[in-house]
């Protein structure tokens, strides 16, 4: 719990935080009704996906700086050394990042589907969906911190390493959300299976992260 809230308080006052994921969602949701027009109709039929891919990139502001700091002032290796499993750290320390930077977004995606002139089901489902989905963000992310934590400016390479393996996250999110809103599509299948992406990556990204991190002080 001591991990788990000193995390959560780095997490709410460094740069990348949580304002800065808010402002950079808030931005690419605002850019959309230029780009598209005056449409509503058309915003609203896009208002998923783009809620969607707004928060994906959004997530992955401050990934890099997951495991850098305890890198920089050497409490890496004390966390490396306890007797705690490190899989766990790594299991608390990004479940305080999403905590920190990811359950903003979720609850700044209603207020943000307003913008795109979505009824209250679409918003509903995409929120539902954030709040399910973007645990596996984390946890994907996690692993490229890892593997670039020893570099001095990993952080381009970690959203490299990172977003190809986030694709299956966005198809299942965004084809739960559509389906709340589309009437013969069933809305449970393509949820569970969001679910089941979060849970799994939920177990095999620490075991991932925490390998990557022993591998990086040998």
């Amino acid at each position: 719990m001591s991990l788990f809230w000193r995390d959560v308080k780095l997490g709410l006052q460094s740069s990348g935080g949580a304002l800065l994921g808010v402002l950079f969602f808030l931005a690419v949701i605002a850019v959309v009704p230029f780009a598209i027009g005056p449409d509503l109709n058309l915003l609203a039929r896009i208002g998923p996906a783009m809620l969607w891919i707004g928060a994906l990139l959004a997530s992955l502001l401050g990934l890099d700086r997951l495991f850098q700091l305890e890198r920089d002032d050497g409490s890496l290796d004390i966390l490396m050394m306890q007797e705690t499993p490190l899989v766990l750290t790594v299991f608390i320390k990004c479940f305080a990042h999403w905590f920190a930077t990811g359950l903003p977004l979720v609850i700044a995606a209603p207020l943000l589907g307003l913008f795109m002139n979505m009824d209250l089901t679409a918003i509903g489902a995409v929120t539902l969906t954030l709040l399910v989905g973007t645990p596996a963000i984390t946890f994907i992310g996690s692993v490229g911190a890892a593997v670039a934590v020893s570099l001095p400016r990993g952080g381009l390479l970690v959203s490299v390493l990172v977003l190809p393996l986030t694709i299956p996250v966005l198809i299942f999110g965004v084809s739960a959300a559509y389906a709340a809103v589309t009437e013969p599509d069933p809305f449970l299948p393509p949820f569970l299976i969001l679910c089941a992406i979060s849970l799994f990556f939920a177990v095999i990204g620490p075991v991932a992260s925490a390998a990557a991190l022993r591998a990086s002080t040998d």
